[in-house]
């Protein structure tokens, strides 16, 4: 560890919300030498508010800043982003898989990028409004700073937040044990609705402020419309097949189309739903509501919080999707990664992260590739 670190001093990622903005005054509060700063990653200046990256959420950020007595900072990411964020997105919507930047975005802007800044100003620590938990950092009193060196030889672990509605672990199990280090979670003990009336108390101008929306550099959430316009070479209507690959319509394109999907595939008689894409035929595959159903998952990419792999098979909770509830696995580590969930689960969908649990500790995760 350099040796110009400043122990107390941290910055604090301010997105312009309210969970941001709380995390870095908790952080005054404890006395910390705290430095703002805000991401600009890739949201133009009409962007709506509710970006976490537009021109007002930068503004709200500076805002608080002041009122808090922080120095504060703007830096731009935005190369940074396109790169390894939304050009991934934009490569795995072209193949047929349906990814979630939120999970790539921590890991390769948040705590890695962010982290290498931080560093060169002399901060120990990052600090953002995550809804999780880092261990033996407990309760977040009375100091950061009582952490200690870890677990044993395991080191650090990652937990849910405390809040279930707000837990946001699942888009951070790629940490590493270095980052988890270096990273502190100060709403990972409190609830939304305690962390609203903490803003409030503060008078912070942002205590009212709506939630942000789900993807920043996806303006109103439509993916279809940013694809389009990204990669229109990429626009090719092609089969709706039926599971026994039998032609029974025509799409306009899988760019459009996700597992577990109703609309947009025409009317067949009942109610029918996406069970698959299949990039190289550029056909939509659809059926019955059963056919959704998986009890096996093959993963790929996958990453323990630990550094380390289990030495055996585990049983553990998992979730296939962020607002998706954790539900009893196996994890099997053979010569691939599989979890064999004991009830079937509903729209496994390739390209997601698919997030191992045992308890409140959230062991890693991977990237799924298929299922059955």
């Amino acid at each position: 560890m350099a040796d110009n670190f400043t122990k107390n001093r941290v910055v604090a990622a301010m997105s312009g919300g309210v969970d941001s903005s709380v995390a870095a005054a908790r952080l005054v509060e404890l006395g910390m030498e705290v430095i703002g700063i805000t991401l600009n990653l890739s949201c133009a200046t009409n962007a709506s508010d509710r970006s976490c990256c537009s021109l007002a959420a930068a503004q709200d950020a500076k805002k608080v800043a002041d009122q808090l007595g922080i120095p504060h900072y703007t830096l731009n990411f935005k190369d940074e982003f396109q790169k390894l964020v939304i050009d991934d997105f934009i490569e795995e919507y072209k193949n047929g898989r349906t990814p979630n930047p939120c999970v790539r975005c921590n890991q390769f802007i948040k705590f890695d990028q962010l982290l290498k800044k931080a560093k060169e100003l002399g901060a120990e620590y990052v600090a953002t409004g995550h809804y999780a938990r880092i261990q033996p950092l407990t309760p977040f009193s009375p100091s950061p700073l009582s952490r200690g060196k870890g677990i044993g030889e395991r080191g650090y672990q990652l937990l849910k937040g405390k809040d279930p509605k707000k837990d946001q672990s699942y888009v951070l199990y790629r940490l590493t044990q270095e980052q988890l280090a270096h990273t502190l979670f100060p709403l990972g003990e409190m609830t939304k609705e305690v962390v609203r009336k903490k803003a409030r108390e503060l008078k912070l101008p942002v205590a009212e402020k709506e939630e942000s929306q789900d993807i920043c550099f996806v303006e109103d959430d439509d993916y279809g419309r940013f694809l389009k316009k990204k990669i229109p070479e990429a626009v090719k209507p092609g089969p709706i097949l039926d599971q026994n690959g039998k032609q029974i319509g025509e799409h306009e394109g899988i760019l459009f189309y996700t597992v577990g999907q109703r609309k947009g595939i025409g009317a067949h008689g009942e109610r029918k739903y996406v069970t698959a894409l299949d990039p190289q035929k550029n056909a939509v595959i659809i059926g019955e509501e059963a056919d959704l159903y998986k009890s096996e998952v093959a993963v790929k990419k996958v990453s323990f919080v630990s550094g380390k792999p289990p030495g055996e098979n585990l049983d553990i909770s998992a979730k296939i999707r962020y607002n998706s509830p954790a539900s009893p696995a196996e994890l099997v580590s053979t010569d691939e990664v599989k979890v064999k969930f004991k009830s079937p689960q509903r729209a496994v969908t390739p390209g997601q992260s698919v997030v191992f649990y045992q308890g409140e500790e959230v062991l890693g995760g991977g990237i799924i590739s298929g299922g059955w």
